[in-house]
């Protein structure tokens, strides 16, 4: 039998890293704002780009890769406009959630001409390596009309990526992936990152986000509601008591004892340990080994409950 691979086959060639920067962008249509004043960073690394169907995050990527004019506010690729500027297109790919293909041509053909729409000195190496980067090599002469979405995905990602841009953008792109191909995207984007390369893409499956990235800039209703690590955003919701999971060796005695702690404000007996929630995580966390101490219990298990990337964007989503 065959191992599966969930690591990209192709060696990703190093990157010079770029960065976007979004200065106070908004965009409006008449009297409808889609994004209403976002200001942001994106480096190198991979950031996922979150929010609920109709929060601005495809107008958003349109603007970073120049297809819409801010109506006000700058985008810049490394401190130039994106908006009116071919050059920004030697640095930058996009895979945008509409399926562009030619169904007639083969995923060779269609890469090849991406490859030669962007003058490469060598095409024909360019696209073998970047539709090798996607695990396409057994189906790349078929026609892309007999492709599963997830084929055909993977060889839009292959002709965004055929010219080794320092910033790629990818609007939902995980859309018709089986689980293998899923688990083979999510590792190329790792390498991608990790190569010093910009890399935004947009998800409504929570999951998937939290497997590819830490960093999440979080849109609600056209605004940039949270941006940075989700766990640190989770901890500074000061609003919201923080909930862990506790067992000990006396679960009793310590929910007694946690009861007098000033950071707790509820503690819940179970059959399996404590629900604990607290005000403070950082005043938690530090006196529970003092007061387990004390008292002389010994903590097995203590897990934040809430602080999955599913919570928190409930909670920004609510807010």
């Amino acid at each position: 039998m065959t191992a599966l691979r969930t690591e990209p086959a192709a060696t990703v060639p190093a990157a010079t890293t770029s960065t976007l920067d979004l200065a106070g962008v908004s965009r409006w249509y008449g009297n409808v704002v889609a994004v209403n004043d976002v200001t942001m960073r994106l480096g190198p690394g991979v950031t996922g780009l979150l929010g609920p169907n109709g929060a601005g995050k495809t107008t958003l990527l349109h603007m970073m890769a120049g297809f819409l004019a801010p109506s006000r506010g700058t985008v810049t690729l490394d401190g130039e406009p994106t908006w009116r500027n071919p050059g920004v297109y030697r640095r930058l790919g996009l895979v945008s959630e509409r399926e562009a293909v030619h169904t007639f041509l083969s995923a060779y053909e269609f890469v090849l001409a991406s490859a030669k729409l962007h003058r490469l000195p060598d095409p024909e190496a360019a696209t073998r390596r970047a539709i090798e980067l996607v695990e396409m090599e057994s189906a790349q002469d078929r026609k892309i009309g007999t492709y599963s979405k997830g084929m055909r995905q993977r060889t839009r990602v292959a002709a965004a990526l055929v010219h080794d841009p320092q910033v790629l953008l990818l609007d939902e792109p995980f859309n018709g992936m089986d689980p293998r191909q899923r688990l083979h995207m999510m590792a190329l984007l790792h390498r991608l990152g990790d190569d010093g390369r910009t890399i935004l893409f947009s998800s409504h499956i929570l999951e998937e986000v939290e497997q590819v990235s830490g960093t999440v800039q979080v849109m609600v209703a056209g605004r940039l509601a949270a941006s940075g690590d989700y766990r640190t955003i989770r901890r500074l919701m000061t609003n919201r008591p923080h909930v862990f999971a506790v067992r000990s060796t006396d679960d009793r005695a310590l929910a007694v004892a946690l009861m007098a702690e000033a950071s707790v404000s509820g503690v819940e007996l179970g059959r399996t340990g404590l629900t604990v929630k607290a005000g403070d995580y950082g005043a938690f966390t530090r006196a529970l080994p003092r007061i387990a101490l004390r008292h002389g219990i010994r903590v097995r298990q203590l897990l934040p409950e809430d602080e999955s990337l599913e919570s928190v964007f409930s909670y920004l989503v609510e807010a």
